[in-house]
């Protein structure tokens, strides 16, 4: 049956009228893919459901912090219990001991956090952390690596501006982005070259230690080993950005994984359970530089909210009491998944690559390996508007972009991936030169 739009176009129409593009956050358009949107009213496991009616297997998952799926019940009961006694109260609740206590239990370098209400709030004010500590003001970030929409961090930043083809964003004033340095991922020289040249000038590197959002980008051999190095030597901070990664690749996210430390770590997505939320932390004697201990400042009313920290204990409590065979099977029925599609592509003549590092992954329409943005950036984005757009005829819900991965939860199940896998040999057939 075809893929009805009607519901959905007469949605989009009306939210153009009032809404910049119909949208509250650039990257749900399908100006890259092409297509009608569907307006989403509901989901559940694995699934999400459109205005129109039309049911889809999902590995957007919210951008990655549904790992337990939608809907997923003790998430749901804890939010509305919380709700029951208020939404919110611009004041300390015992909820926020409850939620720094679990994140502190998995990430070892982190001894004091503040609670903030968005990944890019958690980065803006690590790196404003960052300059108070070290009196320094150039900052280091990679080209393709997206920390939010503060200022200073849209400097080739990836995801949504590379998918829009915009090179920065209008509004960035030169004398902020002037003290970014943006170097290429996974290049060790350009990182001893840009400390050579700010020889004791480079207060922070921010880095996603498993980019997303030039799509899913690990890094290479020992590259996070000798960042962790150049930085301890240069008495640089190093900011882990794991509103990703965090709880996704591991219960201690990334740093788990690779067994790297950074100063510091900035979180979201899966800490709220679905529900805004994000946190940076690190040492005592860096986080007491923050107000109300020190002269670093940065506040929010909805900061440390009961639902979101209702909703992100019932998610971490479930990851950590469950994690041994929660990662163990994210990572069995991705590696399944990412492998089908591959599969399915090669014998209908289709030319792509994969990364995957557990339960985050892209399928790159590139023949060759990518491992930066510069190799990213190689891949036919027209093929994979066309594979997006098959897709999603076929039921399955892929992100709208070539630049962004995708994620799988605990609630898809065999069938799910056997029913995409098979979706994609019909795209593939469908789209094959």
């Amino acid at each position: 049956m075809a893929r009805r739009t009607e519901q959905s176009r007469k949605l989009q129409k009306r939210a153009e009228q009032m809404i910049p593009g119909g949208v509250s956050s650039p990257v749900r358009a399908f100006a890259a893919v092409g297509g009608e949107q569907p307006f989403i009213v509901r989901g559940k496991g694995p699934h999400l459901w459109d205005a129109d009616g039309n049911q889809y297997i999902d590995y957007v998952g919210s951008w990655g912090p549904l790992i337990l799926g939608h809907a997923a019940p003790n998430v749901v009961e804890a939010i509305i219990a919380a709700a029951r006694n208020g939404t919110s109260f611009g004041a300390s609740i015992s909820q926020e001991a409850d939620l720094a206590e679990l994140v502190i239990s998995a990430f070892p370098h982190i001894q004091k956090l503040r609670f903030v209400n968005s990944g890019t709030e958690a980065t803006m004010s690590a790196i404003r952390l960052a300059r108070a500590y070290t009196k320094r003001k150039y900052i280091v970030k990679f080209e393709g690596c997206y920390h939010g929409h503060a200022d200073a961090l849209l400097v080739k930043a990836g995801s949504g501006i590379a998918t829009l083809a915009i090179p920065g964003s209008a509004g960035v004033l030169p004398e902020v982005a002037q003290f970014t340095l943006a170097l290429p991922f996974n290049d060790s020289e350009a990182l001893e070259h840009a400390f050579n040249k700010f020889k004791h000038q480079i207060a922070c590197v921010i880095v996603e230690p498993v980019v997303g959002n030039m799509g899913c980008v690990p890094a290479s051999g020992g590259y996070l080993a000798a960042l962790r190095a150049l930085t301890q030597r240069e008495r640089t901070v190093l900011i882990f950005d794991e509103v990703m990664t965090g709880f996704r690749l591991a219960f201690g996210g990334a740093q788990e994984l690779y067994g790297i430390r950074p100063d510091l770590t900035t979180l979201g997505k899966i800490i709220g359970g679905g529900l805004p939320v994000g946190a940076y932390g690190g040492s005592s004697e860096i986080m007491e530089l923050v107000a109300p201990l020190g002269p670093m400042y940065q506040a929010g009313t909805l900061s440390g909210n009961p639902l979101a920290m209702a909703a992100g204990v019932a998610t971490l409590q479930t990851l950590r009491d469950n994690g041994k065979e929660i990662y163990t099977k994210l990572d069995r029925l991705t590696a399944n998944l990412v492998d089908g599609v591959v599969d399915a592509a090669k014998n209908a003549g289709v030319s792509i690559t994969a990364n995957r590092v557990g339960s985050m992954f892209t399928w790159f329409f590139n023949s060759g390996s990518v491992t930066d943005w510069n190799s990213a950036s190689k891949s036919d984005t027209e093929a994979f508007a066309r594979f997006f757009r098959a897709m999603l005829e076929n039921g399955i819900y892929l992100p709208p972009s070539q630049y962004e991965a995708a994620f799988v939860s605990t609630a898809h199940t065999e069938e799910n991936i056997e029913q995409t896998v098979e979706a994609a040999r019909k795209a593939f057939a469908a789209i094959k030169p």
